[in-house]
């Protein structure tokens, strides 16, 4: 991840604007239908769509979804090999931007896309299509939540039965759901210390977390606002909708 201001990259960008941008990875796909109904307002405010790959297939599906009288992805990412020249080729003849990479790198596609929605100055990042498929991708896109460069903008990954969300302490949120959605809270690292919670059926009061134990897996939310606080390390916040089995 660029160790910058991100935002510097694209000198049109205004700094006091927020830019929110879709990220299309090529996971597991969702229609916009499901996430609509699993998390409403999903789509709100949607100002680019990035595909990493093809996330792009994906992306296609999503783009009439998020409204503004969308028709096409702003950007497609990455090394080319799951869409293939042909493919690449009819979505660059219908004027969208292609930033192709070298199949041999270091980064994945999900984070090249990640980088390039930074460039264009994201303040707020949701990421599709990140999970489900393979383990080590899915593994790896969690593992994207935490890159410094992400550090004071908002990023959620998301399909039709969770929603994933990064705390890196000191930090407090809200997060806005039904009640008897089942909220995990799922300790990174060596742990963190000093979870409170809100809003859920077994509170923690300035607890740790250790990295292992199963303790904040599967609690429940209480009402339409939960509330998680943490001093010191990094906490998964994975949410579930009432809607689906627990």
């Amino acid at each position: 991840m660029p160790s910058g201001d991100p935002a510097t990259a694209d000198p049109a960008h205004d700094a006091s604007r927020p830019v929110r941008v879709l990220i299309a990875a090529d996971g597991e796909p969702v229609d916009g239908a499901a996430l609509e109904a699993a998390w409403p307002g999903w789509a709100d405010g949607i100002a680019l769509v990035i595909a990493a790959d093809g996330g792009a297939r994906l992306a296609e599906r999503l783009v009439r979804s998020i409204g503004a009288g969308r028709q096409a992805i702003d950007l497609i990412v990455g090394d080319g090999d799951s869409l293939g020249e042909e493919q690449l080729a009819r979505y660059e003849a219908a004027g969208i931007p292609v930033e192709r990479s070298p199949a041999s790198k270091d980064e994945s596609d999900t984070e090249l896309a990640v980088r390039a929605a930074l460039a264009r100055g994201a303040t707020d990042l949701v990421i599709v299509g990140a999970v489900g498929g393979r383990l080590d991708h899915t593994v790896a896109n969690l593992g994207l939540l935490a890159a410094p460069a992400l550090a004071g903008r908002s990023c959620v990954i998301l399909d039709a039965a969770t929603r994933v969300t990064l705390l890196s302490g000191p930090a407090e949120r809200d997060f806005t759901g039904r009640a008897g959605d089942i909220v995990s809270l799922l300790p990174l690292g060596d742990g963190v210390t000093g979870v409170t919670t809100t809003g859920l059926a077994y509170p923690l009061h300035d607890e740790p977390l250790p990295f292992g134990p199963a303790r904040g897996l599967s609690n429940v939310r209480t009402a339409e606002l939960a509330g998680v606080a943490l001093r010191t390390g990094r906490l998964l916040v994975v949410e579930t909708p009432a809607t689906l089995p627990a």
